[in-house]
């Protein structure tokens, strides 16, 4: 007759908790070590964001440190980033840009960060982001919500209201003509008589002038040419409004009211964020992702890789930590 004993004892021992090895430790995710290396990570992550906005820390999920035999330590976080109404274009510092409320439907960002600190130098090593609207947990009357940057409606609002950044009868001839470079943001939301339709852009100096151009314009120098961020708004059966600044200086462009229409057509979209960066090829970012456009990382040999598997730790009771905003 078989005995129970084997299976009760293997079934105690698939449950019970491996413990950490000694190298590997938590640290509070609220401590001025784990503010420091976020912080580096969120500027670094907005430094390889190149188009949108800027995002925000709003809480450190998971921290873990591996300490390795010459001195120096792996950083591993978590964190949940969210989209400010700051264009990555613009030099506003990050901590003085104002997160984009719920009920314009912000961006958050998951990112996994590695993190390698070297005798008190601290430098950003690997990360991975994956984004998503904010869910609502109710349903949100009068909220904005975003339609797909290829949006026609959209899109047509923003062709006018380049069009009226160019505007020949308000622009002296010899000014710099102005292209498209971005569209940044399509968004609706209900107000009495129909849907209103809101567009953010990004336009760019050309070599071309207001009196001269054609299909042939190009670009100016990416670091020298003026750029110009501008939101333009359209209600049903009124004339569309476009307000306009330098995105470096925040000099105000006055622009002259345009009348359009166009249809509605409601759906979820937004720029990504990068899907991973990871310029030494580490192993210790997870392999998950959003979508199959998502790539895998190289698996390669990490010294001091923890021992055991994630699953057979429990979280960190110091973690998550507080949250900034929402």
């Amino acid at each position: 007759m078989d005995s129970p004993v084997f299976p009760l004892i293997s079934g105690v021992l698939a449950s019970a908790k491996v413990p950490d090895p000694a190298n590997v430790h938590y640290p509070s995710c609220d401590s001025t070590e784990a503010e420091e290396a976020a912080i580096l990570a969120q500027d670094y992550i907005n430094a390889h964001h190149t188009r949108g906005y800027k995002y925000a820390l709003n809480q450190i999920d998971e921290f873990k440190i591996i300490d390795k035999p010459d001195g120096q330590k792996t950083y591993l976080m978590e964190l949940d980033l969210l989209d400010t109404t700051c264009h990555v274009l613009n030099p506003t510092p990050v901590a003085n840009c104002t997160v984009r409320p719920k009920y314009e439907t912000n961006i958050e960002a998951d990112c996994d960060v590695v993190l390698n600190w070297d005798k008190g130098v601290l430098t950003v090593q690997a990360f991975k982001c994956k984004s998503k609207p904010e869910s609502r947990e109710f349903p949100c009357g009068g909220c904005v919500e975003l339609l797909p940057l290829n949006d026609t409606s959209g899109l047509e609002l923003v062709k006018v209201s380049v069009a009226a950044v160019n505007d020949k009868s308000t622009l002296p001839p010899e000014r710099a003509y102005f292209d498209l470079l971005e569209v940044g943001r399509l968004s609706s939301q209900i107000v009495g008589g129909g849907p209103k339709i809101l567009a953010e852009f990004v336009v760019v100096e050309t070599n071309c002038t207001i009196s001269d151009h054609d299909d042939s314009c190009a670009h100016g120098d990416h670091a020298t040419a003026s750029k110009i961020f501008c939101t333009s708004v359209q209600l049903p059966n009124e004339a569309a409004t476009v307000e306009c600044k330098d995105i470096v200086t925040a000099d105000v462009a006055g622009l002259p009211q345009h009348h359009h229409h166009h249809d509605h057509q409601p759906h979820l979209k937004h720029h990504k964020m990068i899907a991973l960066h990871d310029p030494h090829n580490t192993s210790l970012l997870s392999e998950s992702g959003e979508s199959a456009e998502v790539p895998k990382v190289r698996r390669e040999a990490v010294l001091m890789l923890p021992l055991f598997p994630a699953a057979t730790r429990g979280p960190a009771p110091v973690c998550p930590g507080k949250v900034r905003f929402f």
